[in-house]
């Protein structure tokens, strides 16, 4: 069976429908993205393979992609025959990752995270500066057209970034760093 979904959401329901061997996942869809999108489809417990098939592959699209559940991540630019094959390989349970990111993946692990050293996507300065304006999550997810859930993950990898334990710690690094103006 095939099926299409706009979103998210829309994945989820279509997944519940078909019971798919592998689902191809953009990230960043209107209303639930795709990183929340694999996240609840791993805790339904759901048997299909989700392949990432997008254009982003920064660490902070493509790690919490991978913690999310999975199973590959390939750039929308890659040839037909390699999309074909990953989707084969994923299928079967094997992992595959897009040779930029697989290179990525490898450097990040060797190399230790220092905090403040990975700048903030543009997203997480917007949820940073909603942030320093005392806008609650709800709030937020109201303005950015986002999920309360994503919101969530932002400030997870906001607080990581900057080394903060807290949403006041992050604020006040952020304004003394320069990111906050």
């Amino acid at each position: 069976m095939l099926g299409e979904a706009s979103d998210g959401a829309a994945a989820l329901r279509r997944t519940a429908e078909l019971d798919p061997d592998v689902i191809l996942m953009d990230l960043r869809m209107p209303g639930t993205g795709g990183v929340e999108a694999i996240r609840e489809l791993a805790r339904r417990g759901a048997r299909a393979r989700v392949l990432v098939l997008t254009t982003y592959d920064t660490d902070s699209d493509t790690l919490p992609a991978i913690e999310a559940g999975a199973t590959g991540y390939l750039l929308k630019d890659a040839p037909r025959e390699e999309l074909f094959t990953a989707v084969r390989a994923a299928a079967e349970g094997r992992s595959v990752l897009s040779p930029a990111v697989a290179s990525r993946l490898v450097s990040a692990v060797r190399a230790p995270r220092i905090p403040g050293a990975e700048p903030l996507s543009a997203r997480e300065r917007e949820v940073l500066a909603l942030v320093a304006k005392g806008t609650s999550n709800r709030e937020i997810a109201r303005e950015l057209f986002i999920s309360e859930a994503t919101v969530k993950t932002h400030l997870t990898h906001i607080f990581a970034k900057l080394g903060a334990k807290d949403r006041a710690a992050a604020v006040t690094t952020a304004y003394d760093r320069g990111i906050l103006g």
